[in-house]
């Protein structure tokens, strides 16, 4: 369309929308806001107009950073088939009314392209949330449903000039490749170009310059020069005649300055025939070629550095060996449905999270877990995508695949923090078109100050100063932290949500613990049960037939909690060789923190803290209340039983605590941090549990509904508080946190509601995280000073003169190698703790 014009053309007609020229044939006029506007094609014209009638005209006051507009790309033919749910599927974690997806968009240049994009589709009814990564051109997007199709809003983005479709890694990692290799080619010609250059300056530093083929010399070294500059110098120009355009102060510009400045001095001694001037061609291309250089090893470690999320995504298997009717069979992994069968043989990795249905063997889930030892699986145990299978071939039931995996979470969380901003990153856009501005008035300085002696010398050191002070590595120090930090947390099993948590986490200096499944396995077991007339502990061998009846009936009404100490009853009751009639139970009713009730078999049955007995009007019996305030003393746990309102038994439990629990709280007190207790129990077990852990503070009693408070009431002291929990009941208290820490062991409420997950639930890495965050925010400190420390130095030497353009243009890219290099080293946190 209008971009493939190669027509000539009046230099003051362009098109208003993408601002290439108009032919005179192919003009289209358009009245908008009351004002006649040209364009090119009518795909420019149908854009425009759907930008205003949407109320977005503020586009067009934005600023591009990248190349031209243009007018609407092909859609995707038959739009309506991403409607379907067995396509959606593939790129949709949840098919319910209210649906999220990452699109890959194509024509996105710039922050007004972000900009333009995010607010036409806010502005969509049913669409929820519309969020643009820039850098890596995708688009995520939330909405209902119900109330707005998936071939609308790619229908829309066709309006506004853009073209969508589902995200796909290798889709991505493609375009990656292509952009690479395009810079590779243009390095390539610069680099060819500046090896015959070469040939030309010695010849001319040899005495040429002096004889009668000076002339000659200087139109050869036009000649390879010019397309030089046209083809391998085009992204400079075009990124800073973008900026330009928009009154926006990019890298770019001083670069094309500098080259341009030289070239064209060059080239009056050239046409000049002036025998007391001297070319720089061979300046001009050697520092497109170094800067050039820079920019792909840059790419190059950028990809290197942030390599872990690829890495994550080449554990999912491609392809399964789908078992259906006796058959087996190789299928893409996109092909296998939740409820077949696949068969994972010995050395294999499994393609699929699921239950194993036939087979034992041993699996690495060093993935998962970061331990390189073997886990033994049997029938019923789950495994997870990714993981390998050790010495024995397996049947698995599928559950989980691709993005409903384990990894394909782990993998999404890991894009997510990596796409974020730490808000110290903010500071540093903000400070990038000032620091461009500096530079062009330095190099301003520089020629007037130099240029009453010397106009070449003036002429090389504003050059120099034009390319030596780039702010590169000033913008890459805080996102290449983050993004190596997030990718390396997430292969050790430390999932962070976005930057932001990674810098609010080295602050804080408080850490609130919740007790049950968190500093405690969370597997409760029976300890002792005390009935009427008989008592039975966990050591005996025998039951008596009331403390039979009484487990049974517990056990009965408990199965229906998912409390860890119904967990403990109906173990017990299963090892004791009880059956649990399921039916026989009515009128269940449960109340977090205090018990449970229900009818078992016309019976009244409550069991639950002596609170839930009050309020249930239970009469209490005297032998059990001795025996309740001997484990009250002991800190232990016990549950109160009673029969249609009288009480019939005691049951006392018990959990133990991790193991690494005690060595994780004493490393932490070490480090000066605060640490809190915050639990459900009675303040005799809590602080038992803390005695045990090495002594630490203690909040007990607390109803699940206020531990959220609790979080609160700490952090009113200005304090900042990370909050690390498993259960739901713990999930308002780590969205109030300034940090929420998730164990990856619990519930699905916990962990959405966290902005750390620790995958394998090791509690040390409670630790590494605090430590990753540390490290992570010196990084971008360090970044930061080698920037400055760069430019200090470098820049006054430019201005003295004492630096050419070539040395110039080899130690800009070396800052900003540096960062990247510097942010790597986050690394050396993960291996000091192997």
């Amino acid at each position: 369309m209008g971009r493939a014009r190669q027509q000539t053309a009046d230099p003051e007609q362009r098109c208003f929308h993408c601002t290439l020229p108009i032919t005179g044939t192919d003009r289209i006029d358009a009245e908008l806001d009351g004002k006649s506007r040209s364009f090119c094609c009518n795909g420019c014209r149908s854009v425009c107009e759907a930008i205003y009638n949407a109320g977005l005209e503020g586009f067009y006051q934005r600023t591009p950073e990248g190349t031209l507009l243009g007018p609407p790309p092909e859609l995707p033919r038959e739009l309506g088939f991403y409607d379907l749910d067995e396509v959606q599927e593939e790129f949709v974690g949840d098919l319910g009314e209210l649906r999220d997806i990452h699109l890959l968009v194509e024509g996105i240049h710039c922050a007004a392209c972000v900009w333009l994009i995010e607010n036409s589709l806010h502005a969509m009814s049913g669409v929820t949330e519309a969020r643009v990564n820039l850098s890596g051109r995708k688009l995520h997007i939330k909405w209902d449903n119900s109330r707005r199709k998936l071939s609308s809003i790619i229908g829309r983005l066709g309006q506004i000039g853009y073209a969508a479709v589902p995200y796909d890694p290798d889709t991505a990692e493609g375009r990656i490749n292509r952009q690479n290799r395009s810079l590779l080619y243009r390095m390539a010609f610069a680099g060819f170009t500046m090896m015959n250059l070469l040939w030309i300056s010695i010849a001319l530093y040899s005495g040429a310059d002096k004889g009668e083929f000076r002339t000659l010399f200087h139109w050869v070294g036009f000649a390879l020069a010019t397309p030089a500059l046209l083809y391998s110098g085009y992204p400079f120009y075009r990124g800073a005649w973008n900026g330009l355009r928009n009154l926006y102060l990019g890298m770019d510009l001083p670069i094309a300055i500098g080259a341009s400045v030289t070239y064209l001095y060059s080239l009056y001694v050239t046409l000049s025939g002036s025998i007391s001037g001297e070319v720089y061609y061979d300046t001009v291309v050697n520092f497109l070629f170094v800067i050039l250089l820079g920019r792909y090893l840059e790419a190059l470690s950028k990809r290197q550095a942030v390599a872990s999320t690829q890495r994550l995504l080449d554990l999912q298997p491609r392809v399964a060996t789908l078992v259906q009717d006796g058959a087996e069979k190789v299928v893409p992994i996109r092909s296998v449905k939740p409820g077949n069968r696949v068969l994972v043989k010995p050395g294999e990795r499994i393609p699929v999270d699921g239950t194993i249905s036939e087979g034992v063997s041993s699996v690495d889930e060093a993935m998962l877990t970061g331990e390189s030892g073997g886990v033994e699986k049997t029938v019923g145990d789950t495994v997870s995508a990714g993981t390998i299978n050790g010495n024995g071939p397996l049947m698995i039931r599928v559950e989980g695949l691709l993005k409903d995996t384990a990894l394909g979470r782990i993998i999404h969380l890991v894009e997510e923090a990596q796409a974020s901003k730490a808000p110290i990153q903010c500071v540093a856009d903000r400070i990038v078109p000032w620091f461009v501005a500096v530079t062009l008035g330095l190099a301003v300085v520089t020629f007037i100050w130099w240029l009453k002696s010397d106009l070449e010398t003036a002429l090389m050191a504003a050059t120099a100063v034009l390319i030596i002070t780039c702010p590169c590595a000033f913008g890459l120090a805080t996102p290449m932290a983050i993004a190596v930090a997030s990718g390396l947390g997430a292969r050790h099993g430390i999932l962070v949500r976005n930057g932001e948590v990674l810098e609010t986490l080295s602050s804080i200096r408080h850490f609130v613990f919740d007790k049950t499944g968190t500093l405690t396995e969370g597997r409760m077991r029976v300890v002792s049960l005390l009935t009427v007339s008989e008592s039975w502990s966990a050591e005996a061998s025998q039951m008596g037939p009331e403390t039979r009846r009484v487990l049974e009936q517990l056990a009965a009404v408990e199965r229906y909690s998912e409390h860890p100490i119904a967990a403990a009853v109906i173990a017990s009751a299963k090892d004791a060789g009880l059956s649990i009639p399921p039916s026989a139970v009515e009128s269940f009713a449960y109340r977090p923190g205090f018990g449970v009730s229900a009818t078992f078999q016309g019976q009244r049955i409550v069991a639950g803290t002596t609170a839930w007995m009050d309020d249930r009007k239970v009469s209490f019996n005297p032998r059990f209340s001795a025996e309740s305030a001997r484990l009250d003393a002991l800190g232990v746990g016990y549950l109160r039983f009673a029969v249609d309102g009288t009480e019939q038994a005691l049951i006392a439990v018990d959990d133990r605590l991790r193991k690494d629990a005690p060595a994780l709280i004493d490393a932490l007190k070490r480090d000066g941090m605060d640490v809190t207790l915050l639990s459900g129990d009675r303040q005799a077990a809590a602080e038992k549990i803390a005695r045990r852990l090495g002594g630490m503070k203690v909040i007990a009693e607390v109803l699940p509904e206020q531990k959220d408070r609790m979080i609160g009431e700490l952090q009113s002291d200005r304090h900042k508080v990370a909050m690390v929990g498993d259960g739901v009941n713990d999930a308002p208290a780590l969205v109030r946190a300034d940090v929420g820490i998730a164990l990856g062991s619990g519930t699905d409420v916990s962990i959405a509601s966290a902005d750390i997950v620790l995958i394998s639930s090791e509690l040390e890495k409670v630790r590494l995280a605090a430590a990753l965050s540390r490290r992570t925010l010196r990084t971008i400190r360090q970044n930061i000073a080698i920037s400055i420390t760069y430019n200090l130095i470098m820049v006054p030497l430019a201005m003295m003169a004492l630096i050419t353009p070539l040395v110039a243009a080899v130690s800009m890219p070396v800052s900003s190698l540096l960062v990247i290099g510097n942010a790597a080293r986050i690394r050396t946190l993960f291996k000091s703790v192997r």
